[in-house]
Parts: structure tokens; sequence; C-alpha cells
């Protein structure tokens, strides 16, 4: 069965950092384009940050753009992602999920195919 399980959320203060992973089991992250999403509350779900098969390029939205990064770990078969200088604007539920078709990531809801449960990020004082 192929799996994904975000980790590492939690409740943070303005300024703060946090670093969430993504768990692939059934498959090899590797070869697959990967993206991170958000939902904040009453707002429709938006990717923010993406990395193309193989890792060989990332992009982000304008809106985290030098704040947070992708990352990958093939041997531990997870994909990271740091992020700092965070705001209150930060918060929502954090997906990372997986496209099977495209070798280039795409900042994009639609086109996805296996997605993980989410997880909490909290920005607050």
């Amino acid at each position: 069965q192929v799996q994904l399980v975000e980790s590492g959320g939690g409740l943070v203060q303005p300024g703060g950092s946090l670093r969430l992973s993504c768990a692939a089991s059934g498959f090899t992250l590797k070869s697959y384009t990967i993206g991170w999403f958000r939902q904040a509350p009453g707002k429709e779900r938006e990717a923010i940050s993406c990395s193309s098969r193989g890792g060989d390029s990332a992009d982000y939205v304008d809106s985290v753009k030098g704040r947070f990064t992708i990352s990958r770990d093939n041997i531990k078969n997870t994909v990271d992602l740091q992020m700092d200088s965070l705001i209150p604007e930060d918060t929502g539920i954090y997906y990372c999920a997986v496209d099977l078709l495209l070798p280039i990531c795409v900042l994009r809801v639609p086109g996805y195919h296996y997605w993980g449960q989410g997880t909490q990020v909290t920005v607050s004082s």
C-alpha cells in the first residue's frame, strides 16, 4: 500500500521555526515529483513548495520564498519542509503529496495522486 505520513507540526510563536517531515512507504520518493501544501482555516488548499523528480529543481510560492526550504532524504525515504521566520498567516494544515506523472513540479493542487493526512501548524503569540 502507498502511504504518506506528515509529522512535525505544532504551535510556534511568530518568528520561530518548524521542520515538517513526510515519510513514504510502499514506493520510493526519489523517483517522483513531490509537493507541500497547506490549507488555512476557511481557505482553499494551496501549493507552497515542490521538488521535481530526482530533486534536480524546486519551486516555492512567493509568500514562503526565502523562508521555507524543501529537501529530500533518500536514505530515509522522506521529504522535509524547513519553515523559518514563521508568521501567523502560515497557520494551517500542511500536507505532502506525490505526482506520479510530471517530472517537473508544478505549484498547483490538481494532479497530485497520493496525499498524507496532514499535520497542524499554528503560529500564534
